[in-house]
């Protein structure tokens, strides 16, 4: 199992917000949070099995303008 953490500023949410949804849809993964922090920014979380996915998400959530991301196992 595998935690990929997703992060972005509130302006780049507002402009990839449906294009980020759309692509978590591919994987097979459960969302484990989603929230907006103190200092203006959305802190994502979505647990996945496979590792091949795992990199992949976080590759593509990378090449959306203002967002980074990592994974680690679980």
């Amino acid at each position: 199992m595998w935690l990929v953490t997703i992060n972005c500023s509130t302006e780049a949410w507002k402009q990839s917000s449906a294009t980020f949804l759309a692509l978590t849809d591919k994987y097979q993964g459960t969302c484990e949070s989603s929230k907006k922090t103190p200092d203006d920014r959305r802190l994502m979380a979505y647990k996945i099995e496979d590792v091949a996915d795992a990199e992949a998400l976080t590759d593509e959530c990378q090449n959306l303008v203002g967002f980074t991301a990592q994974f680690e196992s679980l």
